[in-house]
């Protein structure tokens, strides 16, 4: 039962961390404002010449261009980010969706890499290391 509750917990901790680095402006107005001034014609959609404004999006272009029409849209956009957001989360069979067993499965595999003794215990001190050594410290 413990096993479970420190699983849903780092699922749900990576499901936060996520969520803030979105509202943390690494999709936000400048994102669209860099979208906006690539749409040089003012269509609303990004052609591949307009791709070429915007290295990331260039080369993903194909990835996010859904309905192959040669344009990228919001819309298009929007659910190409999704899905990434969704396949980071644990999203294995890529439907779109995180079910429970996936979320427990990713969680599971994080606990192991930072079990990194494996005792099956995770220390506040493997924790820091998991996160990058800097996380969780407080200053002062």
């Amino acid at each position: 039962m413990k096993t479970v509750a420190i699983l849903t917990a780092i699922a749900l901790g990576s499901a936060a961390t996520l969520v803030v680095a979105a509202q943390d402006g690494h999709h936000g107005r400048g994102g669209f404002e860099r979208l906006r001034a690539a749409d040089t014609n003012g269509d609303g959609l990004i052609s591949r010449a307009e791709a070429a404004a915007l290295p990331r999006l260039a080369e993903r272009f194909d990835a996010i261009d859904a309905n192959r029409d040669g344009q990228v849209s919001r819309d298009e956009m929007r659910a190409f980010h999704q899905a990434q957001r969704l396949q980071r989360m644990g999203d294995l069979d890529g439907d779109g969706k995180l079910s429970k067993a996936e979320a427990l499965a990713k969680a599971s595999d994080r606990f192991e890499r930072a079990d990194t003794n494996k005792d099956g215990f995770v220390t506040a001190e493997e924790l820091r290391a998991a996160r990058g050594g800097h996380k969780g410290k407080r200053h002062g």
